[in-house]
């Protein structure tokens, strides 16, 4: 994948107001629209406007994007940073379909699972349906009659990571959520809020958190929207998560894998005695039920043997692997050419 520089593509510099970005668009666009322009690559240039502009002019993708950094250029292979997206708050959802739109598969990596909502945000923190973008508080307050009329405030979403010992006993996080701001010089920065949230003990990755009222504000005497979290596991250094299951590796003895043994296993919050049964070969994968990740049902805990050979380091230690080698009629290959 290969990356995009929009703000190259649109000819301005990194710091340029929302309404700057407006003005190069429809400079661009008029120069290199299809059905006016007599350059050879002028239906490319017009799609690649389009996709710039698309996210240029919105604040919330402008501001995720942002996050990325400069330090990729134009045409430069690229794959999203893990967890690029984390901690930033959308106010809702995609307001349209792009199903009939064409864009490249680096926009839809950043905006393809509906990223950005497409809607206005007035200075005074009030967030107003999509179809009014950009209005003031006033011209609402006129739209909809007054102060009288009540209307809910947007639902938020974001994104947050927590690590595989808090989806097992649950926890209180505090956690950073960022927002896009557009200030009277039209220039999008990010404001920053703190928001103590408890971890559900059995929490597992895609499931989402509702914290009430903590959403966008409402108008006139409407009720705050809510904010969903949508939780991702941090990725872990021994243990693989897949949906409520958890897997890893132990190493055994030699001596243990052949003739069974009780070893104990490590457990994101805690530990387990294993059993291992005799004449187990490496890569033998053992169940523990109910091991996994909490909830109802919980999950299992699968476990793969694997064998660690002690190091030939010695004279004692030849002595015995020699020894070994002499009291087995063991051939590791005997079916690997069959």
């Amino acid at each position: 994948m290969k990356y995009r520089d929009y703000y190259e593509i649109l000819g301005l510099p990194r710091d340029a107001t929302q309404d700057g970005i407006k003005h190069a668009y429809r400079k661009l666009a008029r120069k290199y629209h299809p059905d006016l322009s007599a350059h050879a690559d002028a239906e490319e240039r017009f799609k690649e406007l389009g996709e710039a502009y698309t996210v240029l002019k919105d604040t919330e993708k402008r501001a995720v994007y942002d996050r990325m950094g400069s330090r990729w250029r134009e045409g430069q292979d690229f794959q999203p940073p893990p967890q690029w997206d984390d901690n930033f708050e959308f106010n809702g959802k995609e307001s349209r379909s792009r199903a009939d739109t064409e864009f490249s598969d680096f926009f839809e990596a950043m905006f393809g699972s509906g990223h950005g909502g497409g809607q206005g945000r007035p200075a005074n923190g009030k967030t107003w349906p999509t179809d009014h973008a950009g209005q003031t508080a006033s011209d609402l307050e006129d739209a909809y009659g007054g102060a009288q009329r009540a209307m809910p405030g947007q639902d938020h979403h974001a994104r947050i990571t927590i690590d595989l010992e808090d989806a097992y006993r649950g926890a209180q996080r505090a956690i950073s959520l960022e927002t896009p701001i557009l200030d009277a010089q039209g220039h999008v920065s990010l404001q920053s809020r703190t928001l103590n949230v408890s971890i559900p003990k059995g929490t597992r990755s895609g499931q989402h958190l509702r914290l009430s009222g903590q959403g966008g504000a409402g108008f006139g005497q409407g009720s705050a929207g809510d904010l969903y979290l949508e939780i991702s596991l941090r990725d872990h250094p021994r243990f693989r998560v897949d949906g409520r299951d958890v897997s890893l590796d132990v190493p055994v003895a030699p001596w243990e894998a052949a003739l069974g043994a009780s070893v104990t296993v490590p457990l994101p919050d805690g530990s387990v005695d294993m059993t291992i049964p005799p004449d187990s070969g490496g890569g033998r994968r053992l169940r523990l039920k109910g091991k996994g990740i909490p909830g109802n049902p919980p999950g299992d805990l699968y476990v793969t043997l694997n064998i660690a050979l002690p190091p030939a380091d010695s004279e004692n230690a030849r002595a015995t692997w020699a020894t070994m080698k002499q009291a087995f009629d063991f051939d590791p290959r005997a079916d690997f050419y069959r």
